[in-house]
């Protein structure tokens, strides 16, 4: 892929450039299968925040370098320096909570590119994704209790937002990995794509969404994650600010006027 633009990054191990709408992370540790080290956890909300403050981006999507994981997870080699006890862990947990969080709380659309292990940290960090595409032979997996910890909190509210209880219990209980009809059918992923059609299903659907308003899809975000998190206590006059904010935009008067002269519109998210 071509970038038209890069974004400045306090580690090598994660690349962050704009491709047309699309705003690109990627984490760029292939000889580690993409693990996730501390600075690469520390470094994710400011490039999370860059991409999503860019006016020509319209979708953000995530993957990994090489052909063999998105993200195999946590670096387990710097565990025994960072999460030596539990004063350690929950500083390193709330690193991870703040790159879950940065994620999430994008404003714009965010895709998991899921192509081989989704694995720990990894599967946490494409749950935190709007929505996860991955190749026929992905693997998921959650492998807390085979290393004897426990996993935060975070993490556990991304699974629990995905699946049900039940399924969030086999994931957690037995710690083995998970093919993608399986992880299909627990709701872990939208779609399973052939392995060299994943780029060209991804683009594809970016391509949908950025021809579509940018303020009607905040207002769509922002409301169905209100809703789905606090289905009786969501804050109603917020989502109601943001959709007056819709009607009165010049993106709604160019929809209605497109329609009209039976063009394609032109969002400018305004």
């Amino acid at each position: 892929m071509s970038a038209q633009h890069s974004y400045p990054s306090a580690t090598p191990h994660l690349v962050a450039e704009r491709d047309g709408a699309i705003g690109w992370l990627t984490f760029n540790r292939p000889e580690r299968m993409n693990a996730v080290s501390l600075e690469m956890w520390l470094a994710i909300p400011d490039l999370i925040d860059a991409l999503d403050r860019d006016p020509e981006v319209r979708v953000v999507v995530l993957t990994g370098a090489g052909d063999r994981a998105f993200v195999a997870g946590a670096d387990i080699s710097q565990f025994g320096e960072n999460r030596d006890d539990a004063k350690q862990a929950e500083a390193y947990e709330r690193s991870n909570a703040g790159a879950f969080a940065a994620i999430r709380d994008c404003t714009k659309p965010t895709i998991a590119m899921i192509d081989g292990y989704c694995i720990g940290g990894g599967m946490a960090i494409a749950l935190s994704c709007d929505m996860r595409i991955a190749t026929l032979g992905s693997t998921f997996g959650i492998p807390a209790a085979k290393l004897g910890l426990a996993y935060p909190i975070a993490g556990m509210q991304q699974v629990l937002k995905a699946v049900p209880p039940s399924f969030a219990k086999e994931i957690f209980f037995t710690a083995r990995q998970f093919d993608t009809d399986e992880a299909l059918a627990m709701n872990l992923i939208n779609r399973v794509v052939e392995k060299g059609a994943l780029e060209e299903a991804t683009r594809d659907i970016c391509a949908q969404i950025a021809r579509n308003a940018p303020l009607t899809l905040r207002v769509a975000k922002h409301s169905i994650d209100s809703m789905s998190a606090q289905p009786e206590s969501f804050d109603r006059a917020a989502i109601e600010a943001m959709t007056k904010a819709c009607f009165d935009s010049a993106d709604y008067a160019e929809g209605r006027q497109a329609f009209m002269e039976k063009r394609k519109p032109v969002f400018h998210g305004k």
